[in-house]
């Protein structure tokens, strides 16, 4: 699909002017040296500023071919290895396309979000890679108006507008979770990220659920525990599973991070994983392999990923020609951490 142009323009400069009932000279200096105004005309500009939607385009204006070749990126965080492997190759792709990267990151705040993409289209942005579809629809209604083509990544769902290069989240998760059930887990436990506001999250629980329903299980009898991601979060949400009745035989974790931190809590608890409790992960990158043991998880490809992302959303930027969503493939990789129930 073609990005989808508004037939309203972008508010200007003069808009906020008016808006807030002062010179364009005073909407630059508060834009550009907020020091320099009073604190009750800052607040007035800037009311006006998020109220209209206003970026100013420095990138644009500076260019007169209104091309910058520069991409922006909203991550959810830069704390851990969930996003580098994929953004690594997106970055990489897009350098032999002519185009630089960059990257901000959300720390899983929809507020924090919607700054950052403002300020990468203030930057003059040609396009933006995003992650999963879940965002105020202000922050849609923003980049809508601009026709500035946006890319989702790390998730694929075709009901969903947006043009995208994912994988099936929750379908994955379904199939690790069935594999789980083959071995006669009956006692299930889910640690993840907050759900709110993560379309990949509430898709990866979603995967659970649907593969017990399918056994006739009852997914009210699942206990999930949302947390930050983290190993030591991991480890806490580990560890308060625990001590519930029935007791978990396999905890089924949103990602690695979490699911390394389940691992680690339950050797300093003394339990033998997997022979008294199995733990799952999901994404595959790095750490997953070096732990002790090593985590049963879905393998995210996350370098295809990056790839393709920076090659489509490079061809919405240059040319008008539809363009259509792209899913990839992800897959259970088999490793110690996930054997049967215990007798």
């Amino acid at each position: 699909m073609t990005p989808i142009t508004d037939p309203h323009p972008a508010p200007t400069l003069e808009d906020v002017a008016r808006a807030a009932q002062v010179s364009t000279a005073t909407v630059s200096r508060c834009l550009n040296t907020p020091d320099k105004v009073s604190e009750l005309t800052r607040l007035r500009v800037m009311e006006a500023v998020s109220r209209l939607g206003y970026a100013p385009n420095f990138g644009a204006r500076a260019m007169a071919s209104r091309r910058t070749r520069t991409i922006g990126s909203v991550i959810p965080t830069m704390e851990n290895a969930i996003f580098a492997r994929g953004l690594q190759a997106f970055q990489e792709e897009l350098r032999t396309l002519g185009y630089q990267l960059l990257v901000a990151s959300s720390s899983y705040r929809q507020e924090v979000e919607a700054e950052q993409i403002r300020s990468l289209v203030a930057r003059g942005a040609d396009g933006i890679m995003l992650i999963g579809h879940d965002r105020a629809p202000q922050v849609t209604e923003f980049l809508y108006q601009r026709g500035l083509p946006v890319l989702v990544t790390w998730a694929y769902d075709p009901a969903q507008s947006a043009v995208s290069v994912g994988f099936d989240n929750r379908g994955a998760m379904r199939v690790l979770a069935e594999k789980t059930l083959d071995l006669g887990h009956r006692e299930i436990a889910v640690i993840t990220a907050p759900l709110a506001d993560n379309d990949r999250a509430r898709a990866r629980v979603g995967g659970i659920r649907d593969a017990m329903t399918a056994r006739g299980l009852s997914v009210a009898r699942l206990p999930v525990i949302e947390t930050d991601y983290g190993i030591e979060t991991g480890g806490d949400a580990f560890e308060a599973l625990m001590q519930t009745h029935p007791r978990p035989t396999v905890v089924m974790c949103g990602n690695d991070v979490l699911a390394v931190g389940a691992v680690k809590r339950a050797r300093a608890l003394g339990l033998s994983v997997p022979g008294e409790v199995s733990i799952t992960g999901f994404d595959d990158i790095d750490i997953a392999s070096v732990v002790d043991p090593a985590l049963t998880t879905v393998h995210v490809p996350h370098r295809a990923m990056g790839a393709a992302a920076a090659r489509l959303l490079t061809r919405m930027i240059e040319t008008d020609a539809p363009v259509t969503s792209e899913e990839l493939q992800a897959h259970v990789t088999w490793r110690e951490s996930l054997g049967g129930p215990p007798e």
